[in-house]
């Protein structure tokens, strides 16, 4: 304030910066209009809502069947893209009962997925059981992977009266590779199909009858540090095993590292019938190495540093292999 007369302020803006006076102190004339900017308002979207005619089964049958669909096709992956629809053969016959369709209701729906994921097993994919403490466990050779060989029996063998199958695994370390090198991918499908010459035939696994004699390979320089263990009916079923292991990692077999076991005990042959009582209860003996016939199934590769095993040939077609057969 001056002598009562008040002093023109140029107003400002937002940001501080001063504006243009808009009139003149003598006369009050206007010099630059004053138009009012009206403040800034959000736009308010609509407000979310499911359509009237919204049916509930439908959607999720449109979310659910696409992706069940494309599971059931990568377990049918030795199927050609251009497969269509028939029961011409055993695996044609269960794709097509896995098969969701638009058409399907809700009970039909939770019998394929049943199929699939229970009775196939596509839910057990990468699971394993495991009893006892994880401290026990000794961590891996510092480095170089492990290659395991997986055997399983055939349903077909199982005497009457067994409830599960039999099974068996080897493994061998690749001492020539280790988990930084360059062209581990590389190598690794070089010996994935190295396992699909060796392991494979007409594109199933070989056999391997299983017995009472331990049969141990012990070669710590090529990979078979603690004496890998083969569990088979005669000492030539396992040497066979070693030689194409042998093969798969392109090392020399030396029959000088075979060590055989063979216990007073025979092999269990056909059902067990004997019983004991355990804490009140009749239970059957457990039976002492079974002879029985075990088909080559997957081959595994543990690599140090991994979270998960990489499958390098699966004949069970619930893995995705580096190497399809």
């Amino acid at each position: 304030m001056s002598d009562g007369i008040p002093e023109n302020i140029p107003p400002k803006d937002e940001q501080g910066r001063q504006l243009p006076p808009t009139s003149d102190i003598p006369t009050g004339a206007t010099k630059t209009p004053f138009t009012p900017v009206p403040p800034i308002t959000a736009k308010v979207p609509a407000d979310d809502s499911l359509p009237d005619n919204f049916q509930p089964f439908e959607h999720l049958q449109n979310v659910y069947l696409p992706q069940h669909n494309a599971l059931v096709k990568r377990y049918f992956s030795d199927h050609a893209d251009d497969w269509k629809p028939n029961i011409a053969t055993a695996r044609s016959s269960l794709r097509v009962a896995c098969t969701m369709l638009d058409s399907d209701n809700q009970a039909i729906m939770a019998l394929r997925h049943h199929l699939l994921f229970d009775l196939l097993g596509y839910g057990r994919k990468g699971l394993a059981l495991f009893y006892g403490s994880r401290e026990s466990i000794d961590p891996p050779v510092v480095g170089h992977p492990k290659i395991t060989f997986y055997f399983s029996q055939d349903s077909a063998s199982m005497p009457e009266g067994q409830d599960y199958k039999s099974d068996a695994e080897c493994s061998v370390r690749l001492m020539k590779l280790e988990n930084i090198s360059l062209n581990l991918r590389e190598k690794l499908i070089e010996i994935a199909t190295e396992i699909k010459s060796q392991f494979l035939l007409n594109k199933q696994g070989i056999l391997l009858t299983k017995g009472n004699l331990c049969i141990s390979y012990k070669d710590v320089k090529n990979g078979f540090p603690n004496g890998t263990k083969i569990f088979a009916n005669t000492e030539e079923d396992a040497i066979d095993i070693y030689k194409r292991i042998c093969n798969v990692i392109d090392v020399t077999f030396d029959e000088n590292h075979i060590n055989v076991g063979n216990p007073k005990k025979p092999s269990t042959i056909g059902a067990v019938t004997e019983t004991q009582i355990i804490m009140g209860r009749k239970r059957k003996l457990k039976a002492y190495r079974r002879v029985t016939n075990m088909r080559f199934r997957y081959a595994s590769c543990e690599i140090p540093g991994e979270p998960q095993p990489l499958f390098l040939v699966d004949t069970t077609y619930r893995y995705n292999p580096l190497v399809k057969i």
